[in-house]
C-alpha cells in the first residue's frame, strides 16, 4: 500500500496549476524511470542583428526544471529507454545484413556468418537440457564421482526454466570462481586475438599477406556479450566479408562463407591469453570454449537478418543480472553477506574483491567491474565499416524531433547553422517523489518499484 506520504504528493502534484504541463514532460520522456532534471536557457540569436529569434528558460516549467529521459541502455534501470537503445541496436544490426541508412542493398549477396563464441568450463553446474521437446535429466550419471569434499556430482533433477539453481556448481568448493570472474576479465582481450588470428587466416586463405588482404577484403563485424547463468559471458558476432572500400565493393569470388567459417573455426582455436602471474594462483591461459557455433546468414529460413539483430538487440539491453547479481557497483566497504544476491553471485563478487587488491591484476579494474563479475568491456561493438553508427541514429531521431516541433509552432523555422546559440544549463537531481512515482505509473502504465533517485523533486 502506498503511504500516506506518497498519497499526499500524489494529490498535491494533481493540483498542480502546472499539472498539464507536467504530464506533458512525463510522456515526452516516453516513461523513463528516471528522467534527468535540468535547469538552465537557451537563447537563439541573430548574429548579424543582435536580435532574438527565440528564447527558451526552465523557469516556467514544473518545480523548473526540465525532464529528460535517462537513455541507459539496461532493461532493469529503465524499460523505456533500453527499448530506444534496443530498438536502433536492431537497426544498426539489420542495416550491416539488408542495407539502407548509407550501406548498398548489395550488401546482402556479401558472405555473412552468425558465430558465438563460448567460455571454457570452470566446473560442473546445473543446466537445463531438452531434446527433440523433453526435459533431460541434468547430469545424470550412472557412476557418479565424488568430490574431495564429499558430494556426488550428480543430479538427475529435470529443472524448470527460472529454477534459481540453474548455473550454480554442484560444489561450490570445486568451482573455480577465480577462473571465472578472470575469463570475464581478459574476454575482451581474447576477443580483439581472435579478429586478429581471423584476418591472418583469411588472408592465408588467399595466398596473401596481411597488407595485400586490405587492399582487396575487409572484415566487419558487431557483436555483443551474453552473461551466461553460471556467470561467464560469451560473444554472440555477426561477420562480414566485403571488398577494399567496404559494403559498397564486393568481395572477391574466394571469399565465400564457407572460407570464413574455416576461418572462425581456426582463429577460435588457435588464439590464447595469458593472465598475469600472481603468487599463490595457478598460471592460468585461457582459450574460447569448445562449442563454437558458425552459421550462414539468409534472407529466408531460420536464421534470417531480422532473427538475428533481434537476438543481439535483445542482449544489448541485458547485464548480470540473470546471474542474480546487483545492477550497481560494489563498494569494497559493503558487507557482502547482506546484499540482496544469489551466494553463487556473492563468491564470484568475493573473488573480484579479493583479486583486485593484488598488483599484478591492478590493471583489470576486478574491484571497480565486481558488480559486473569481472567484465569490463563494451556489451556491444561494430567495426567502423560494419553499419551506420548510434550516434548517426540518434542525430537523425533529434532532427525528426526538431522537424515536428518547427511544423507544431513550438519552435520557429530557421537555419541554425546561421544563428548564435547562447546555453546554459546544469544538473538538478534525478527521478521522481514518491507521490510523482505513483502518478506516472498510472499514466504510463509502468510500474515503478525503485524509491525514488538522490536529487528527485520532492
Amino acid at each position: 500500500m502506498p503511504s500516506t506520504y506518497a498519497v499526499a504528493g500524489l494529490i498535491a502534484r494533481l493540483h498542480d496549476p502546472q499539472y498539464a504541463r507536467w504530464a506533458s514532460q512525463i510522456r515526452r520522456t516516453g516513461g523513463c524511470r528516471q528522467p534527468i532534471h535540468l535547469r538552465g536557457h537557451v537563447h537563439h540569436v541573430d548574429p548579424v542583428t543582435g536580435g532574438h529569434l527565440h528564447s527558451y528558460t526552465t523557469a516556467g516549467e514544473p518545480d523548473g526544471i526540465l525532464r529528460l529521459p535517462c537513455k541507459t541502455r539496461r532493461a532493469t534501470r529503465c524499460p523505456s529507454c533500453a527499448e530506444t537503445y534496443r530498438s536502433d541496436t536492431y537497426q544498426l544490426v539489420r542495416t550491416g545484413l539488408v542495407g539502407g541508412k548509407g550501406v548498398p542493398n548489395s550488401v546482402t549477396a556479401h558472405p555473412c556468418l552468425f558465430v558465438t563464441l563460448t567460455a571454457p568450463s570452470f566446473g560442473t553446474v546445473h543446466t537445463r537440457r531438452e531434446k527433440n521437446g523433453t526435459v533431460l535429466p541434468c547430469h545424470a550419471r550412472r557412476d557418479a564421482a565424488t568430490c574431495p569434499h564429499g558430494r556426488v556430482m550428480s543430479c538427475t533433477t529435470r529443472h524448470g526454466v527460472d529454477e534459481e539453481c540453474l548455473g550454480e556448481p554442484l560444489c561450490p568448493e570445486c568451482y573455480d570462481y577465480a577462473g571465472s570472474v578472470l575469463f570475464n576479465a581478459m574476454s575482451p582481450e581474447l576477443w580483439r586475438r581472435f579478429t586478429l588470428a581471423l584476418r591472418r587466416h583469411v588472408a592465408k586463405l588467399g595466398g596473401l599477406t596481411l597488407r595485400e588482404l586490405r587492399e582487396q577484403v575487409t572484415i566487419s563485424f558487431a557483436k555483443v556479450a551474453e552473461y551466461q547463468r553460471r556467470g561467464v559471458v560469451h560473444f554472440h558476432s555477426v561477420i562480414r566479408v566485403d571488398g577494399p572500400d567496404g559494403p559498397t565493393s564486393p568481395p572477391p569470388a574466394w571469399a565465400t562463407a564457407d572460407a570464413l567459417a574455416d576461418a572462425v573455426r581456426h582463429a577460435a582455436s588457435a588464439v590464447t591469453v595469458t593472465v598475469p602471474t600472481v603468487p599463490g594462483e595457478p598460471i592460468r591461459a585461457f582459450q574460447w570454449g569448445t562449442q563454437l557455433d558458425a552459421r550462414q546468414i539468409t534472407m529466408n529460413g531460420d536464421l534470417t537478418d531480422q532473427a538475428v539483430a533481434a537476438y543481439i538487440a535483445k542482449y544489448a539491453t541485458k547485464a548480470a543480472e540473470c546471474v542474480g547479481t546487483l545492477d550497481r557497483r560494489i563498494n569494497p566497504l559493503d558487507d557482502l553477506a547482506a546484499l540482496p544476491i544469489r551466494d553463487h553471485a556473492r563468491r564470484l563478487i568475493a573473488e573480484c574483491l579479493r583479486l583486485g587488491v593484488l598488483d599484478e591484476l591492478a590493471d583489470l579494474r576486478l574491484i571497480k567491474w565486481a558488480h559486473m563479475l569481472g567484465f569490463r568491456g563494451h556489451f556491444s561493438t561494430k567495426s567502423r565499416r560494419y553499419s551506420t553508427t548510434l550516434g548517426k541514429l540518434r542525430a537523425a531521431r533529434t532532427e525528426h524531433m526538431r522537424g515536428e516541433a518547427v511544423t507544431t509552432g513550438r519552435l520557429p523555422l530557421f537555419d541554425e547553422d546561421t544563428v548564435l546559440v547562447i546555453s546554459h544549463w546544469e544538473y538538478a537531481g534525478q527521478g521522481f517523489s514518491v507521490g510523482d512515482a505513483l502518478l506516472v505509473s498510472a499514466l504510463t502504465g509502468i510500474p515503478l518499484t525503485s524509491p525514488p533517485s538522490i536529487g528527485a523533486a520532492i
